[in-house]
């Protein structure tokens, strides 16, 4: 079993010191309960590293307070960027595409953003030398495909270790621009990553993807925080050809929405307790793909209503499986759909998932090999896995060092005694306070 990597936790975390926490079910009382989630990690690291290359002065609100977004604050810090940040609002003075420390050593923890958006925009600079340091975990996946195609754009990489992951040096000459040819199908991280650094490159940037890209949500969450900064990209409906002009990022003021990943483990709550949750600070009008687990849970028996200021998830008496499912656009909500799949009335097909085998954990071996754990039949398969109904028997789960394999598996808990989860602290990655918020939303956890 994999120890926690704690040099990757920030002073942002929490539980830290917690072995295990227990979380204990619902007894007579409905979750019944309205919350502000945290947020984006999404949308704050890509903010965060567009406002730090830009022109000027950006103040952004909203921004998500965790170990990933605590690194590449840090991260920006040691470039050279003057950061200030007041609870959830940073106001940073951008360099305009060139940083003031030309020589720093960098450590972003295991934070996959950082690892796929820094490179180039490193790279982009005229001259430096960056040497840049992963978590364990993040220096066992691959950036290769990424690494490839920033030397192909004139970037001189030395690897440090092994060749195509973390530990590396950077070597910037800048960018040339022009075509580059990447694949979509490991992860579109590796696209957002040219297209945030293309605006600085010496000719206009051509991204081609000659495959398919396996989010093209967060493709275009990366291409519309571009335009909010000054940088209008071109691109075809399918994202297979895009075109970044030569302009640089000006600095601007941006609220960031709450993250919608977060959000869907407390609609999930209501769903699998027969309650209600309503979100105050999400709708509908998000390129999140994840926000569209509201039809999911509807799809499972939940009332969802979607407004323009909230969006309320009431669970119905039992959930309703029986069908296949492709997550490929919501692959990070796999784990969620798995852990409440048990308590459904007919299997579910969770499918075109792969890629998260190469996440923080093997994410599809890990869900599978907990839910056994618990008594659940499961079959598990390359790109996903078939969850059948059961009754799960209470037990310690390995968290794996992996925020949602722990936020998950603890939505098992608030209906089955005897569920513990090893190492919480691992949620500190993208929610610190995820088990503060299960309270809030009435559920007894014991931490030791």
């Amino acid at each position: 079993m994999s120890k926690p990597d704690l040099r990757a936790r920030s002073p942002w975390s929490a539980l830290n010191d917690v072995k295990q926490v227990e979380i204990f079910p619902l007894k007579e009382k409905k979750v019944d309960t309205e919350m502000i989630i945290p947020g984006s990690k999404s949308v704050t690291n890509r903010a965060l590293i567009i406002a730090a290359l830009a022109k000027g002065t950006s103040e952004l609100s909203g921004i998500l307070r965790s170990d990933d977004s605590y690194w590449c604050i840090d991260t920006l810090r040691k470039l050279g960027i003057s950061v200030e940040v007041d609870g959830d609002k940073v106001k940073m003075e951008g360099c305009d595409g060139d940083w003031p420390n030309k020589q720093p050593e960098l450590y972003i923890g295991a934070a996959g953003t950082i690892a796929r958006f820094l490179p180039g925009a490193l790279a982009a600079s005229d001259t430096g030398n960056f040497l840049v340091e992963a978590s364990r975990r993040m220096s066992e996946r691959p950036v290769k495909p990424l690494m490839d195609a920033l030397e192909t754009l004139g970037a001189e990489i030395e690897y440090l270790d092994k060749e195509g992951f973390y530990p590396l040096r950077i070597h910037a000459n800048g960018l040339t621009g022009g075509r580059v040819d990447i694949s979509g199908k490991i992860s579109s991280q590796f696209i957002s990553g040219l297209l945030l650094a293309g605006t600085y490159a010496k000719k206009p940037l051509e991204v081609h993807i000659p495959d398919y890209i396996v989010q093209h949500a967060y493709v275009k969450i990366t291409l519309e925080l571009m335009k909010d900064f000054g940088v209008d990209a071109t691109y075809t409906d399918s994202l297979d050809h895009m075109t970044v002009p030569v302009k640089g990022y000006e600095g601007q003021t941006l609220s960031l929405e709450a993250d919608a990943s977060t959000a869907s483990y407390f609609m999930a709550l209501a769903a699998v307790t027969n309650g209600r949750v309503r979100i105050n600070n999400l709708t509908m009008d998000t390129n999140q793909p994840d926000i569209y687990m509201t039809d999911v849970y509807e799809k499972m028996g939940c009332t969802v209503i979607r407004t323009d200021d909230y969006i309320e998830v009431q669970g119905p008496k039992q959930l309703k499986g029986g069908f296949d499912i492709s997550m490929k656009e919501m692959s990070d909500q796999t784990l969620t759909l798995a852990a409440i799949a048990p308590f459904a009335d007919g299997p579910l097909t969770l499918t075109e998932v792969e890629h998260i085998r190469h996440h923080e954990s093997d994410r599809i071996h890990a869900i599978c090999t907990e839910l056994q754990k618990l008594g659940i039949q499961v079959e598990e398969y390359q790109d996903g896995l078939k969850v059948y109904p059961g009754t799960p028997a209470g037990t310690t789960l390995h968290s794996y060092d992996d925020h949602r394999v722990a936020m998950s598996l603890s939505l098992i808990g608030t209906k089955v005694p005897g569920v513990i989860i090893e190492d919480p602290g691992c949620v500190s990655k993208t929610c610190p306070n995820y088990y503060e918020l299960l309270k809030q939303a009435g559920v007894e956890t014991i931490f030791s």
